[in-house]
């Protein structure tokens, strides 16, 4: 008996050890480690020996360029971010040259694209001149007006434009010197330090507004100073006259409405003034009033979307308060042993993808990062720099995002059906529906015979949080709440108001209309908002919290007690601190809320009558143990956990949460490992071309479902363009002689795309061929072989042995570019 006890004992233990061995994981990783590495050299050798598995920030081509630098090593080309030059406009006591919008578009001439792009940037890049880059799903919309601009560098047009100004303000030029009232016309430029490509910009920049005649004084620094220097004073101070700035994206956006409204719009509280009512601000209708409309749907269709983003893009150019000048294109390096990487189209290899389905031998997951975080944490305006972003995209999982290589919205906690009467229709409204009024301080049932123009049904897959409590319906009810609070401004003295937030919220919440909670996971949101595609509808009228509501509800209070700011504007202007839940001190800020939650028996007023006085206490009690065990406040839903910052080592670390009610389990998204890109394989046509003669070219491409053309003139002028669907094998573009007839005499050039409807990333040819009045004997086709190099043009000349009576041919140029 006691021999049959021992077997079975032994079976148990065994069965027991087996069950949790092939127990599944929610990540491969146990743990993911952030190190800070400032100097890129030793990172890139750092992930060489297997002490990193990946580098979070651009390594220098030439460091890569062969076989043998390349050992031990994976490299990625991820495209996503940008170079600009934003520009302060204010009016001052003292004189500021850029208040006139003449000088600032005079900017676009006096900086080198090409030279930013191919010496500083080593070629991996392209010149911009607005927000959309050529990888940019959008780019497509906007290419005529872009190429109507035609900016070249030119810095006697940029001195003669300048000089016609500051002469009819009365200025004069002394010894080489711009003076004013006496006084030398000073400008300070803000420049990057810690990023060598804006140093060199700044230094660059600095040089030819000397020639120009500008006294010019730079200052250095990071994106700390900057938050206090450029972002954080009033313009007007002139702290500041130019700043080179860098962008990152954190996804690929198939439709995007945000973008032209932050980089040319004042309401969304990212211009000089930054909405700081305290401040100088930049203002400019025509801009909001476009961008607005973008982002709230408000077109009836997507031709009429293309025309207001082409109208916007017009206008933010031509206003140059934010001057774009370069696309990047990064390389990053990951260990030759590492597997699973997800290079996202608009975040590149750091997407909150890479931690969550990279794989390796080992338990812990080792990435190094250039900055651990410059800012704060915290949900509603913090986590704006791309550092902490990176961290908390493995945090927090939200309800949609969009796809890594198409840009369009998919599900990730959030499954949605969308009823929709738009753009024109209405749908009824039932009458138990909610919302949230601000003026009465309590839900209120919509009117009898409201409307909508959408409804969408939204089924979350809720879990819990990291602190161990259950994510219920009254986070999401709680999360209207405050966007409809501290997006509604009552009076001048209503304390929920944020100059950052506000602005932003008042667009969102103009279109809710009302809410209606089906069962515990379920909730029926109707909004005015329309769009061609269903997708953006649900992601527009989306409800989701980041962070349990007790946690939001204590940062609440601390900033209505003046302790805190949610915005780093707000933080300037009030002299507080930016509220970041990742620092001790603002952490257990929010403990002290907390605590004074539970000892009062608080209950929000958004969620009174909801549940039973236990269940308040059980939340504020659990989130207060958690900021008591890891000494901060970040408590999320995502496949990790944030458990340690330790500011003297630089490091930031999380850990798989191990708990059966997270959704996802390994695996998940490895159908996000690879894209098949369209490829243009081979291009044949003439390099010369009689005037009014037929245009022949044939294109071979892999991998796509179309090709698009621009043909433009020796001017620069657009004479034909179209899209053509493929429908397998090669491809023939013929442009007639009925339009052939306007190209000039000389150099034209031809721009082709070759497009996939699932991979939205367009290869892209351009080449020059000679226009004559009549034909040339040159050799018969451009060499058929398309050559790929890395983001530079390859140049050749034909040398012509005769002078011809009509024109003299002095080189042709063939230029084939590729983008990775």
């Amino acid at each position: 008996m006691k021999k049959l006890l021992v077997i079975l004992l032994a079976l148990s233990i065994i069965t027991l050890m087996n069950s949790e061995a092939c127990a599944e994981k929610n990540t491969f990783f146990d743990s993911v480690k952030f190190i800070q590495y400032l100097d890129e050299n030793t990172a890139l050798e750092e992930v060489r020996n297997g002490n990193l598995d990946v580098y979070y920030y651009r390594i220098a081509s030439d460091r890569l360029e062969n076989l043998q630098s390349r050992e031990g090593l994976q490299v990625f080309d991820s495209t996503g971010g940008s170079y600009s030059i934003l520009v302060n406009p204010a009016e001052s006591e003292k004189f500021n040259p850029f208040s006139n919008r003449d000088i600032r578009f005079a900017l676009n001439y006096l900086v080198d694209r090409k030279l930013i792009v191919n010496e500083l940037m080593g070629g991996y890049g392209a010149p911009i001149i607005s927000y959309y880059s050529p990888s940019d799903p959008e780019y497509l919309t906007i290419i005529k007006q872009l190429e109507s601009f035609n900016f070249k560098f030119n810095p006697t047009l940029a001195n003669e434009i300048i000089t016609k100004v500051l002469e009819e303000k009365g200025a004069q030029k002394i010894d080489g010197k711009w003076q004013i009232s006496s006084n030398p016309i000073e400008i300070t430029i803000f420049i990057r330090s810690d990023d060598p490509v804006r140093k060199s910009i700044g230094e660059i920049l600095s040089v030819e507004l000397e020639k120009i005649g500008f006294t010019v004084k730079k200052d250095f620094g990071d994106l700390n100073k900057a938050f206090v220097v450029v972002y954080g004073s009033n313009p007007s101070d002139l702290k500041w006259s130019l700043y080179t700035e860098g962008w990152a994206r954190s996804a690929f956006v198939r439709y995007d409405s945000v973008g032209l409204g932050q980089m040319y719009s004042p309401w969304f509280s990212n211009m000089p003034g930054f909405n700081d009512m305290s401040y100088w601000n930049y203002k400019n209708d025509k801009l909001d009033s476009l961008t607005q409309k973008i982002y709230t749907g408000d077109f009836e269709s997507s031709e009429k979307r293309s025309e207001l983003i082409q109208e916007a893009v017009v206008e933010g150019i031509n206003e140059s308060v934010r001057v774009f000048l370069a696309s990047k294109v990064d390389q990053y390096v990951a260990n030759e042993k590492v597997s699973g990487i997800v290079n996202d189209f608009g975040a590149g290899v750091p997407s909150r993808f890479t931690p969550i389905n990279a794989k390796s031998n080992s338990d812990e997951f080792v990435i190094g990062v250039k900055q651990i975080y410059q800012g704060a944490w915290n949900p509603v305006m913090g986590l704006t720099d791309s550092y902490s972003r990176h961290i908390w995209g493995i945090i927090s999982d939200p309800g949609t995002f969009k796809h890594p290589f198409t840009g369009e919205t998919i599900p990730v906690r959030a499954n949605w059906k969308v009823e929709t009467a738009g753009p024109n229709d209405k749908l009824g409204i039932p009458i138990e529906s909610k919302i949230w009024n601000p003026i009465l301080q309590e839900w209120s049932n919509v009117k009898e015979d409201s409307e909508a123009i959408s409804k969408i049904t939204f089924d979350f897959k809720f879990s819990n949080w990291h602190n161990g409590e259950e994510m219920d319906m009254n986070d999401i009810l709680h999360s209207l709440y405050f966007t409809i609070e501290w997006g509604t401004q009552t009076d001048e003295n209503d304390r929920t108001f944020d100059t950052e937030f506000t602005p932003r919220a008042a667009q969102s919440i103009q279109t809710i209309k009302g809410v209606n909670v089906i069962d515990e996971d379920t909730i029926e949101v109707y909004v005015d908002y329309w769009h061609f595609d269903k997708g953006e509808i649900a992601e527009w009228a989306l409800l989701w919290s980041s962070m349990p509501w007790e946690i939001i509800d204590a940062m609440e209070k601390a900033v209505i007690d003046g302790k805190a700011s949610f915005s780093r504007s707000g933080a300037t202007s009030k002299n507080v601190s930016w509220l970041s839940l990742i620092i001790p001190k603002d952490s257990n800020t929010i403990k002290g809320y907390l605590q004074e939650f539970k000892n009062t028996h608080y209950i929000p007023n958004a969620l009174k009558d909801s549940r039973d006085s236990e269940y308040f206490q059980n939340r504020y009690d659990s989130s207060i143990k958690w900021v008591e065990a890891n000494n901060h406040a970040v408590i999320s839903n995502g496949p990790f956990y944030l458990e340690s910052y330790s500011p003297e080592s630089r490091t930031i670390t999380v850990k798989e949460f191990t708990d059966e009610s997270y959704p996802f389990k390994i695996g998940k998204w490895e159908q996000f490992e690879k894209a098949k890109f369209p490829e243009i394989k081979k291009i044949d046509m003439k390099n010369t071309l009689q005037k009014g003669a037929e245009l022949n070219m044939i294109v071979n491409a892999e991998n796509s479902d179309s090709v698009l053309y621009f043909l433009t003139n020796s001017d620069g002028n657009m004479i034909s363009s179209k899209k053509i669907e493929i429908d397998g094998g090669d491809i023939t573009i013929s442009i007639p002689s009925e339009t052939t007839k306007d190209l000039g005499v000389g150099a034209s050039n031809i721009k082709i795309f070759a497009i996939s409807n699932s991979v939205l990333k367009p290869d892209f040819y351009e080449s020059s061929f000679i226009v004559t009045e009549k034909e040339e004997k040159l050799p018969t086709n451009i060499p058929s072989n398309k050559v790929f190099v890395e983001n530079e043009s390859n140049m050749w000349f034909l040398i012509i042995p005769i002078v011809v009576i009509f024109l003299s041919i002095i080189f042709l140029k063939k230029r084939l570019q590729a983008k990775p």
